[in-house]
């Protein structure tokens, strides 16, 4: 499948150049999120696919926005924990259908909710996932790494954990909790 060097049109997918991008997570308490300047909202599916060539990082998402559903492909190589090389375009139904054949073993795909929401002109995205209502991930995309970020007031930044594989989708998926929500198990076999 041919993959475009450039996708911008979708508000999720802000590139800061050709086909970097510059990104930064947060772990943060659950907001209430009818008081964020939502400007968009949507329920994604998101499958990992079969690593691509050179270990690039493919996945396909279902994306339901205002009751349209639309699917896209994207690739990532990722060169430092907040920068990489990104392509992404928008898919047909069948060609999804296609590519979940090539759903990574052992990987669960991810169920979120995103809403898109501004704050002193920067579009944060927040993920809510549906096994937890204390914590969810906000991420900014950047213009540079050195970008001063100005944080919401209505939303508790727990810490940046940008650098941090645990909070990654696929972790955060296939262990259905956050590490925080993780229970330890005894010798018992008890939580």
């Amino acid at each position: 499948m041919p993959i475009l060097r450039h996708y911008l049109s979708f508000i999720w997918s802000v590139n800061t150049t050709d086909n970097l991008e510059i990104e930064r997570k947060f772990l943060v308490e659950y907001p209430d999120v009818s008081i964020l300047d939502v400007r968009r909202s949507a329920s994604i599916v998101q499958t990992y696919l079969a690593d691509g060539e050179g270990g690039s990082q493919r996945r396909v998402r279902r994306i339901t926005e205002n009751g349209a559903v639309r699917y896209t492909y994207t690739e990532k190589m990722f060169r430092t924990a907040s920068v990489r090389e990104e392509s992404e375009h928008d898919i047909s139904s069948d060609e999804y259908a296609e590519l979940l054949k090539q759903a990574k073993k052992g990987c669960t795909p991810v169920d979120k909710t995103r809403y898109a929401f501004d704050y002193m002109g920067q579009m944060f995205e927040l993920d809510c996932y549906s096994f937890s209502r204390r914590f969810a991930i906000m991420e900014l995309e950047l213009r540079s790494d050195s970008q001063r970020i100005y944080f919401p007031d209505n939303v508790t930044v727990l810490r940046d954990v940008t650098s941090d594989h645990a909070y990654s989708n696929a972790v955060l998926a296939n262990e259905g909790a956050f590490p925080e929500e993780r229970c330890s198990v005894n010798e018992k076999g008890e939580c």
